[in-house]
């Protein structure tokens, strides 16, 4: 799996914009350069994930929407990927996806209210 730096300097850019954040102001508050903050958003050198958390805390976001462009606290975070993995499929697979979702929702929901 390859890591897209430029995506997440761009999702970095956009979340600090967002927040009405100058790259100055993130920069002190990570005690980094603006130089770097700017190369990060860029996409031109690597975050650790260190500083990325450090990011996502300053930003008030979640490490994994910076890194996916997914905030898993968002209600239907997965509608997105699934709808591509819909697309990607042939009928067959699709009438097998839609069959097992049935089961799913068959079953799950009475072991759900069971345990409640």
């Amino acid at each position: 799996m390859n890591v897209d730096y430029s995506a997440i300097g761009q999702r970095i850019k956009r979340s600090r914009r967002a927040r009405g954040m100058t790259q100055e102001h993130l920069a002190e508050a990570l005690t980094v350069s603006v130089g770097y903050i700017s190369q990060i958003e860029r996409g031109v050198t690597k975050i650790s994930l260190d500083t990325l958390a450090a990011v996502a805390t300053r930003l008030e976001c979640e490490l994994a929407e910076l890194v996916t462009g997914v905030a898993v606290s968002q209600e239907h975070y997965l509608d997105r990927e699934l709808a591509q993995l819909v697309h990607r499929m042939d009928g067959q697979q699709r009438h097998l996806l839609y069959e097992m979702a049935r089961l799913i929702l068959k079953n799950v929901r009475p072991l759900e209210e069971a345990s409640g």
